[in-house]
């Protein structure tokens, strides 16, 4: 059926019913608008506001001089797949099972009253452990919600504040399941580089004046450098932020119970929306879907609308599970073992990259050591498939493909030290070898 119609909706309207019938495919063009709006006799304003809105529907997309295109579901990349055979897993990103607590024996005790509809959404017990661990940090009232995991709470979050086609600044290169976040919700993103400080002034200010309208930072142990900020660097975020106070800025502290680095606060006191999202899937494990949330009274309620007790409420169950390992002393002694842990298996990887010649300018905190190579990426992660060591590519991790084409992410969590001392030898040769010209 051809395009048809005399206004901006209709005329979205039976392109979408292309789209449906399968008539008009991922990556066909549109005509272009002074074209299609001849053929049915409207202004060209009329197309341009239907293509406009197909785009902010995630039907359609731009691409400059390429014109307007329907719109493919995105190739994602994600962590813990790819990963087979009889490699060394060095790329999956999940923490060490050893490290993590019995989530069973945890549904076992205490006190479980099975929830029924119009129940409050959150564990009381639980909420009460939260705000008391969120006091600690926060000098600005606050309220504070259960979501299913830091990535729902921030997907969740944007889509409350943000349109599709706005601006969101986030680190460069990037957490995997945020780039799939803003590329499944038509967020344009605003890389802000990072260093072995993280997030960098410079790149966050150039952003925010750019347009920006949303920050998403990870405070420490980012994924994939590894980087933490540091309290001088956390304040410079804060000056640059103070002159966006309209800005939402969501913090994804992740790492909270097992980091050796403190929590540096980026948002200022002036800040209107924004967030502090704490997940306990690297430390209580990834099947426990469930990050707690402390966000202004705003960002709560239309989180909270989100989140109702009626239909999408997070089971009472992992909540209850979730308070039970949060307030056990046993725990947090297995948490301690794990910071212990996760440091000294980064340690020892980047002390024995350094005794093979191979630069990492800061100790990484988390689960994962950025590597910058001056070779291709693709190339040593084939190289290193081939001699028995799985990693990630770092050009995953990136908005821009073609940059960090020389970048490696090395998941250290259950590295041992032959381990280590074995890969940081193999990857040494690889290097060599590709440097050499054949």
């Amino acid at each position: 059926m051809p395009t048809s119609g005399t206004t901006a909706a209709e005329i979205a309207g039976s392109v979408r019913d292309q789209v449906a019938s399968g008539e008009l495919a991922p990556g066909a063009v549109l005509p272009p608008v002074r074209t299609l709006a001849a053929g049915l006799g409207v202004n060209r304003n009329t197309v341009a506001l239907a293509y406009r809105r197909l785009v902010e529907a995630g039907v359609a997309e731009t691409r400059g001089r390429g014109g307007t295109v329907i719109a493919a579901v995105p190739q994602l990349a994600r962590e813990g797949v790819g990963v087979g055979g009889d490699c060394v897993d060095l790329a999956s990103g999940n923490p060490d099972p050893q490290l993590l607590p019995d989530i069973l024996a945890a549904a076992r005790s205490g006190h479980y009253r099975q929830p029924l509809y119009g129940m409050p959404a959150i564990d009381e017990a639980l909420d009460t452990w939260a705000r008391d661990d969120f006091a600690e940090d926060l000098e600005q009232p606050f309220r504070t919600l259960v979501a299913h995991g830091a990535v729902d709470a921030t997907e969740r979050l944007l889509n409350a504040h943000l349109a599709r086609d706005d601006t969101v600044a986030v680190e460069d290169p990037c957490f995997l399941a945020s780039i799939g976040t803003l590329r499944l919700n038509g967020y344009r993103p605003a890389p802000v580089p990072v260093d072995s400080a993280g997030m960098r002034p410079d790149g966050l200010r150039a952003a925010l004046e750019g347009g920006a309208r949303a920050v998403v930072c990870t405070p420490r142990a980012h994924n994939p450098t590894g980087a933490s900020l540091t309290a001088e660097r956390a304040a410079d975020l804060r000056a640059v932020l103070a002159h966006h106070p309209q800005v939402l800025v969501i913090e994804d502290d992740h790492f909270s119970a097992v980091s050796t680095r403190p929590y540096c606060r980026i948002t200022p006191t002036t800040t209107a929306r924004w967030a502090l999202v704490r997940s306990v899937s690297k430390f209580l494990g990834p099947d426990l879907r469930l990050a707690l949330v402390a966000a202004d009274t705003q960002s709560a309620t239309r989180l909270e609308a989100r989140l109702s007790a009626g239909t999408t409420w997070v089971s009472r169950l992992l909540q209850h599970s979730a308070r039970e390992l949060l307030a056990d002393p046993g725990v947090h002694e297995l948490h301690e073992r794990a910071r212990e842990a996760y440091a000294h298996r980064s340690g020892v990887l980047v002390q024995q990259l350094h005794a093979h010649g191979i630069e990492v300018p800061h100790r990484p905190d988390g689960l994962n050591v950025w590597i910058e190579l001056d070779v291709d990426s693709r190339a040593v992660v084939q190289a290193l498939a081939e001699r028995g060591w799985a990693v990630r590519p770092g050009h995953l991790f990136v908005h821009d493909p073609s940059s960090h084409q020389g970048a490696i992410r090395v998941t250290s969590s259950t590295l041992t030290e032959p381990q280590a001392e074995a890969f940081a030898a193999e990857l040494a040769a690889v290097v060599t070898s590709l440097r050499t010209p054949h």
